[in-house]
């Protein structure tokens, strides 16, 4: 959804700083601001050789979107010229082989865990290429997608009956529909261009494709947005009584549409507004019967789990094809170029369809992860999640606790009633419900100095 510039305002000597409540959502450490182009572009099978490969998600990215909402500075190109999502496809073909060829050049098993498609809006794909995306998934890269959990990310307009048979008979287990608001003046506020008739239409074929699990995206904090329109999208979602509901904070970055605009929203009033819109959201989805998950995340009561249980994101590796994923190894992280323009964009993709086998065994952008980054990210990754983290995990990891390793950090969020005390969470560091409100500040509060300077230096394209 969003791209992190951490802001932080100055503090007084001697004073905690002023945290803003939506400073910026990290779902992923470090971000992609803060990597760089790799002189040495070392070789996949170098950079996994003898790591354990038992356990990975698999990720592919589809850069392709019907449209370009407001406030999207995702990875994704609008619209594709005539053969290219099939010259994208057969690059990614071509990085799978290459990709796989390296996991097993140790001789080491090989399994995926989890698998999920993202991009871009991957049902952009015609039904018989998200067929040919699934072959690549599971007879180039080995992913037995019907026995893993496997997410796929659509619009209304793309999840056309075709489609989603596709996907339901592949194994997909969940399906995360982008809504954003069932009020039609909102969604052309937000430069989202669907009726929502068109809406209810695609959640209508989503449930007669019996696809497991239904998330519904919902978005809070837009212009002209009220309590009582908020409650309109969110009864209008739980009327479908989806597996899961994401609410999302509007965010405009630079860039984008939204953020193109004379006055984009920007000030502590509308900071004001939107944590009043998510504390009634979370209270009223907590009183439908949703469990909280993390500050986005709602799950209903009952609903199967959508991930899967024997991999974890902080210490388990990721393989990512296409030309916006990501792959995650112990010491590096790694992707390619990272645009938001259209044009740069367009470039990167250009650049990725032309790319041979061999340019694709080697890595090109991405950042040296060291034993101070590995904990921040586990640290992250885990306290952000509603159950918290169990210390013992980490200490067995890193032998040392986060009390030794982030003293600061975790004073200033128990000072602020960020934390739970000990006879609250016994055995875990986790947030109370103030602090999962303000979970875009606990994220880019831990960032390390180094992550905070290369994305502050990093040139916007």
């Amino acid at each position: 959804m969003t791209t992190p510039t951490p802001t932080t305002a100055p503090a007084e000597p001697g004073t905690a700083p002023v945290r803003r409540p939506y400073e910026s959502y990290v779902y992923a450490y470090p971000h992609k601001t803060a990597y760089r182009p790799l002189a040495d572009r070392p070789a996949l099978g170098e950079l996994w050789a003898g790591r354990s490969k038992d356990a990975l998600a698999l990720y592919a990215h589809i850069p392709f979107c019907e449209v370009r909402c407001g406030f999207c500075n995702l990875f994704t190109r609008i619209g594709a010229p005539d053969g290219l999502t099939g010259a994208y496809l057969d690059a990614l073909e071509r990085q799978a082989r290459a990709v796989r060829d390296a996991l097993a050049a140790d001789g080491a098993d090989v399994r995926f865990a989890a698998a999920a498609f993202g991009g871009g809006t991957p049902t952009f794909l015609t039904a018989a290429e998200l067929s040919r995306l699934c072959d690549i998934a599971e007879h180039t890269m080995g992913a037995d997608l019907r026995a893993v959990p496997l997410s796929v990310e659509a619009s209304p307009a793309t999840a056309t009956a075709d489609r989603l048979s596709v996907l339901a008979e592949r194994g997909t287990t969940r399906l995360s529909l982008g809504v954003q608001s069932f009020v039609d003046a909102e969604a052309r506020s937000a430069v989202r261009p669907q009726k929502r008739a068109e809406v209810e239409a695609a959640l209508g074929r989503i449930r007669d494709a019996a696809i497991p699990v239904l998330n519904i995206d919902l978005i809070y904090g837009i212009d002209g947005q009220s309590e009582d329109t908020w409650r309109a999208s969110l009864e209008a979602a739980l009327a479908w009584r989806p597996e899961e509901l994401y609410l999302y904070p509007l965010y405009v970055r630079p860039l984008t549409g939204l953020g193109r605009l004379p006055e984009p929203l920007s000030d502590a009033a509308w900071d004001s507004r939107r944590l009043a819109l998510y504390r009634y959201g979370r209270d009223l989805l907590l009183d439908a019967g949703y469990t909280q998950v993390s500050m986005r995340m709602f799950r209903r009561s009952g609903a199967p789990e959508s991930s899967a249980g024997d991999h974890a994101c902080q210490t388990d590796g990721m393989v990512g094809l296409g030309c916006g994923a990501r792959s995650y190894t112990p010491d590096l992280h790694y992707s390619f170029d990272y645009a938001v323009d259209m044009r740069r964009i367009r470039t990167i993709v250009d650049d990725y369809v032309e790319r041979t086998g061999a340019d694709f065994a080697r890595a090109d952008h991405g950042r040296r992860m060291d034993g101070d980054e590995a904990r921040r990210r586990h640290l992250l990754q885990s306290l952000l999640q509603a159950e918290g983290m169990p210390v013992a995990a980490y200490t067995a990891r890193f032998g040392t606790g986060p009390w030794d390793d982030f003293p600061a950090e975790l004073a200033e969020f128990a000072a602020r009633g960020w934390l739970a005390d000990d006879t609250a969470a016994p055995g875990a560091l986790r947030l109370t419900p103030e602090g999962l409100a303000h979970s875009d500040a606990v994220g880019p509060a831990l960032f390390s100095p180094a992550v905070r300077a290369a994305m502050a230096a990093y040139e916007r394209k």
